[in-house]
């Protein structure tokens, strides 16, 4: 329940604060006060969009509170979630500085504007002038017969289905797209993969027989080199290992004459064995070099293959041809995999369809048993609202699955008995729409929780005993949900639990806009007022005392 509305420096209003009753609060006064204005810092601290020109004062800062009193269940748990502190009573602020930059408060919290109007929209059904253009609209439609037919929870449920069904669909095309592209390009991949796959070349293979052929084609000249070097060392007429062996043997018994030349004599010994290792190593090398013909044009042959294919890939090692091999085996493993995976998807889609066929089947058997009784219910408030021709006519067409079910939903609208019911938004005038929306929404209160619910001139287009009918429903729905709303109409403001007086004031700082909670005794006065002029009289006031005492 909204307890309190405090408003500095918004618009004609500098500063004002109204505590509100838990029934019927009825705010009058004369066109051009303020009245609506209330609305509008109502409105802005329930998240509507702001500027720097609702600042009566540009030096100062536009602040807009409310009170509500202590959060249920689910709006402590919403705190609880948003890491939002919690209190006795619920707190909402918003200010405004003189650059239009905007803040939201809740509980001395900051918070996003989102935020406080997913809070709002828990604590404030907010219904202003224009508002009733949304009875045309295919979500307000659905939401007032599933509130009726008492199926809000399956709808919701059934959404989150489809919801998940739709992003499945979409997912099981993407991979198709993606089957029907690799379809396309896997037998060239496999002939690719095959031919690689069928030279079986292994890691640095190619660089590995370069090296090797390089040898062979030069087996010759190194042969030859070899056989020279081992002939100088070990074979000759005068091998050099030899001569350095005649003359270690004869330096060997000076050896103890001087120590440096014992030092030369270890040397040349290290260096005669060293020499004689070499000619060992380099006479094994002379004899492994053997040139194989056919092994010889094997090599040429592979190493051709490899320089084809490495041109063919744009590469150039082994390494590169194998990580392409792989590439294309994953290529053509993916066409296998995207097989299964659409089959799996494709399995889960048709399990979703049947839950959502059958849960969209019961949600269109109770939205179409509530049509009749609803339309009926819809019909009689409107002959008690002063639109004793008027009729709602629901149509339920059964359509293919969509987002809510398999029905779509249109609330057509005669105004004159003619018959010729046609969508409410082409034929109903203001004021029809809105003694329409109130009749809607008195239903729709008692079935669901509505929070606190504010009407901007509900009255507008009517008179008469159709004004009491609608202060009547305000007075009924008012029962078990705090209603505010604003008239210009006496029979409605006679039903008031709370009954405010807006009103402007000549100051030494200017006009300024001021709200008065009225005694039994000034509510009359004022009734008295609106029935006949500014100087009611005896008459007007004994009427007027009646309407509010009843």
């Amino acid at each position: 329940m909204l307890k309190e509305l405090s408003i500095q420096n918004f618009a004609i209003i500098d500063e004002l604060n109204v505590v509100f009753e838990p029934e019927l609060n009825i705010i009058t006064g004369e066109t051009g006060a303020g009245k609506s204005i209330l609305l509008g810092a109502l409105g802005l601290v329930l998240g509507n969009r702001s500027d720097s020109s609702v600042l009566q004062n540009k030096e100062k800062k536009c602040i807009v509170e409310v009170l509500f009193d202590a959060p249920n269940k689910q709006l402590k748990n919403w705190l609880q979630y948003q890491e939002i502190d919690e209190s006795e009573d619920l707190i909402l602020r918003r200010e405004i500085n003189s650059t239009g930059k905007s803040r939201a408060f809740i509980n001395d919290s900051p918070v996003t504007i989102s935020q406080l109007k997913e809070l709002t929209f828990f604590l404030v059904d907010l219904h202003q002038q224009f508002d009733t253009l949304e009875l045309g609209t295919a979500s307000f439609q659905r939401e007032v017969l599933d509130a009726m037919a008492g199926c809000v929870t399956e709808t919701e449920n059934y959404n989150q289905r489809f919801v998940q069904f739709a992003k499945l669909k979409k997912e099981t095309q993407v991979l198709k797209e993606q089957q029907l592209t690799a379809l396309k390009e896997k037998e060239y991949h496999q002939f690719l993969y095959d031919e690689l796959s069928d030279a079986s070349f292994k890691e640095n293979e190619l660089e590995q027989t370069e090296q090797e052929l390089k040898l062979l084609n030069n087996s010759g000249a190194v042969a030859a080199v070899l056989s020279d070097a081992v002939l100088l060392l070990k074979e000759g007429d005068a091998p050099l290992v030899q001569q350095l062996k005649s003359v270690l043997q004869k330096l060997w018994q000076y050896k103890d004459v001087n120590v440096q030349f014992t030092s030369v004599t270890n040397r040349l010994q290290s260096a005669q064995i060293e020499l004689a290792d070499i000619a060992a190593e380099l006479d094994h090398l002379q004899n492994s070099i053997t040139v194989d013909e056919q092994k010889l044009q094997q090599m040429n042959e592979r190493l051709e293959l490899g320089y084809k294919l490495q041109k063919k890939h744009g590469v150039k090692s082994t390494e590169a041809l194998l990580i392409i091999q792989q590439e294309l085996f994953n290529k053509l493993q993916l066409v296998i995999n995207l097989e299964d995976a659409i089959h799996t998807k494709e399995n889960a889609l048709q399990l979703l369809l049947q839950q959502l066929e059958k849960a969209a089947k019961a949600i269109h058997l109770k939205r179409e048993q509530e049509v009749v009784p609803f339309s009926k219910k819809i019909n009689d408030l409107l002959q008690k609202v002063g639109m004793p021709n008027a009729r709602l006519k629901i149509e339920l067409i059964e359509t293919s699955l969509h987002a809510f079910g398999n029905n779509e939903i249109n609330f057509l609208f005669d105004a004159n008995k003619s018959n010729r019911f046609e969508p409410i938004s082409k034929v109903a005038s203001g004021g029809e729409l809105s003694r329409l929306m109130l009749c809607i929404k008195s239903l729709v209160a008692s079935k669901v929780q509505l929070p606190t619910m504010v009407f901007d001139e509900i009255d507008t287009g009517i008179s008469g005993e159709a004004a009491k009918q609608v202060g009547l429903l305000l007075k009924e729905l008012s029962t078990n949900h705090q209603v505010i709303t604003i008239t210009h109409l006496p029979q409605i403001a006679a039903k008031a639990t709370a009954h405010y007086y807006v009103y402007k004031t000549d100051e030494k700082s200017g006009v300024k806009t001021r709200i008065k909670l009225l005694n039994k005794v000034e509510q009359i006065e004022t009734i008295a007022q609106m029935l006949s002029g500014e100087n009611f009289t005896k008459a007007s006031l004994v009427i007027a005392k009646e309407m509010v005492l009843g």
